[in-house]
C-alpha cells in the first residue's frame, strides 16, 4: 500500500536553522571585537527604526566596513564589522556568553557586570572612538518618526478643519474608513457637522492601526527614536561606569 501523504509536514520556510558552528563564530566575532577596541558601551533604544540605526552604523565605522547578518529577527537585529568600531544587537544570550556570566568565566576583567544587565532592547557598541565623543554624539541623537501601532500616544493630537481641507476630495473615502468624519463641502474635504476640529488621539491611550495611518497622512510624527548609554566598559583597568 503506498504511504499516505496527509500527515506529511511540509517547511514553510526556507530559513536554515543557527547551528552550534554559527552561533560559536558570532561568540568569537564579538571576543574578537572586544579585543580590537578599547571600551564597550551596553546601550538601550526606543522606537527602533532601521533607516535611522543605519546612520548611527555609519558614524561608528571605519574604512573597510564589511556587514554581516548573522541575528534570526527583524531589522532590530544587526552586527557590523568596521574597522573602527562594531555594533551587536539582537542576539542577548550569545552576548553574554562571549562576555562571560560570571567572574570566573568573563572574558575580560568585570565583563560579567555588562552580561548581568544585558536583557530586553539592547545592544553593544565596542569602540575606540574617545568616551567623551561617544556620549556626546548619543545625549544628542533623537530622530522625530511616525508612531506605530500599540504605542501609547505622548500627547493629544487635535486636527483642524484647515489641516483637512489641504487634502485632495479623492480622499474622503480613505478618511472616512480610518474613522475621520469628513465630507466634500464646497469643493474642499471638510469635517462633518461644520465642527472646527476633531481629536485623533488622546494622551496616554494606545494608538490603533488607523490612528496612526491618519497622523502619517497628516504628517504628525509621536515618536522619537532615541538610544541611551547604560554604561561603559573600560579595557584599561576593566572600569565599569553606570550612565
Amino acid at each position: 500500500m503506498p504511504k499516505s501523504k496527509r500527515a506529511t509536514r511540509v517547511a514553510l520556510t526556507k530559513t536554515a536553522k543557527k547551528t552550534r558552528e554559527h552561533k560559536t563564530n558570532y561568540v568569537e566575532m564579538v571576543r574578537t571585537a572586544i579585543d580590537a577596541n578599547n571600551r564597550i558601551y551596553l546601550f538601550s533604544y526606543e522606537n527602533m527604526r532601521s533607516n535611522h540605526f543605519k546612520d548611527v552604523r555609519l558614524h561608528f565605522r571605519g574604512d573597510g566596513t564589511t556587514k554581516n547578518s548573522m541575528n534570526d529577527d527583524d531589522d532590530n537585529n544587526d552586527d557590523i564589522t568596521t574597522t573602527e568600531g562594531r555594533i551587536f544587537l539582537g542576539k542577548n544570550k550569545l552576548l553574554q556568553i562571549a562576555l562571560g556570566k560570571t567572574p570566573q568565566d568573563e572574558y575580560s576583567d568585570n565583563l560579567h557586570r555588562l552580561s548581568k544587565i544585558l536583557s530586553g532592547s539592547v545592544g553593544i557598541l565596542c569602540t575606540n572612538q574617545s568616551a567623551t565623543d561617544v556620549e556626546k554624539y548619543f545625549a544628542q541623537l533623537a530622530v522625530e518618526d511616525f508612531a506605530r501601532s500599540g504605542a501609547v500616544a505622548p500627547r493629544t493630537v487635535m486636527l483642524t478643519q484647515e489641516q483637512v481641507e489641504t487634502h485632495p476630495v479623492n480622499m474622503v473615502e480613505q478618511f472616512r474608513k480610518l474613522g475621520m468624519p469628513v465630507e466634500v463641502k464646497n469643493g474642499r474635504v471638510a469635517f462633518i457637522g461644520e465642527r472646527g476640529e476633531w481629536e485623533v488621539c488622546r494622551e496616554g491611550k494606545e494608538l490603533s492601526v488607523e490612528q496612526c495611518k491618519i497622523l502619517v497622512h497628516m504628517g504628525v510624527k509621536l515618536a522619537v527614536f532615541k538610544i541611551g548609554l547604560e554604561c561603559r566598559w573600560e579595557k584599561d583597568g576593566g572600569m565599569v561606569e553606570e550612565l
